[in-house]
């Protein structure tokens, strides 16, 4: 038979053991809502992933260059994604997307190969952009061989002060706008140097956020 010691024992071993259970109950609560806390004092993520929320009126944009001839270049406007790798719709030269400027809407997007292909289909496209229409260009390994004067001075009509002087392998990003009247703010360039080239051959990656403003309507 078993001693009243004994019963007393087990009996203490058992509620230490309950104590024990219900104590890390507790400590995994705590825990499960100091991260649930610590989650809702993030800051919200903006458009894009933008640094800050764009002002009322104004499109949200975010573009990157292609990083060497490996990984394309993205573009993306009020959250959506018009260009990138994983869409498959971007490709070696100057990758561009249209974007109705009153309302935001995407129309077309289109890459051309300014290495090995034929500049008069860019200059045809450029030439049939509707005035009012946001303009996005990224490049993707060389933006310039085969750009020649006429598609830089249409470029350059779109906001571009940039365009003129993009060489070999140089990257260059751009937002601008058929009949602007004024230059972009929105343009960023790196020359092709070997002394300064972050990859072999090619210079670092371009990022550029902004805000668009909206077209309003006539």
């Amino acid at each position: 038979m078993v001693r009243a010691g004994g019963v007393l024992k087990l009996a203490a071993l058992i509620l230490v053991f309950l104590l024990a259970v219900f104590m890390a109950f507790q400590l995994l609560e705590i825990n499960v809502d100091f991260k649930i806390g610590s989650m809702a004092t993030k800051p919200a993520i903006h458009k894009c992933g933008l640094s800050k929320a764009c002002p009322a009126g104004h499109f949200a944009f975010k573009v990157t260059s292609g990083a060497a001839s490996v990984v394309g270049p993205r573009m993306c406007l009020e959250d959506k994604l018009l260009m990138s790798g994983v869409k498959n719709n971007v490709g070696r030269g100057i990758n561009i997307a249209l974007v109705n400027g009153r309302t935001g809407e995407a129309l077309k997007t289109a890459y051309f190969d300014m290495w090995a292909g034929d500049v008069a289909p860019f200059i045809k496209f450029l030439k049939e952009i509707e005035d009012g229409t946001i303009v996005m260009m990224a490049s993707f390994d060389d933006p310039a061989t085969k750009l020649n004067d006429e598609a830089r001075a249409i470029i350059a009509d779109f906001g571009s002060t940039a365009v003129g002087g993009l060489g070999f392998r140089d990257n260059w990003i751009f937002v601008g706008g058929k009949g602007i009247k004024t230059k972009s703010p929105f343009e960023q360039h790196i020359k092709n140097s070997a002394d300064t080239n972050k990859y072999e051959g090619w210079p670092e990656v371009l990022e550029m956020e902004g805000c668009v403003p909206q077209r309003q309507q006539e």
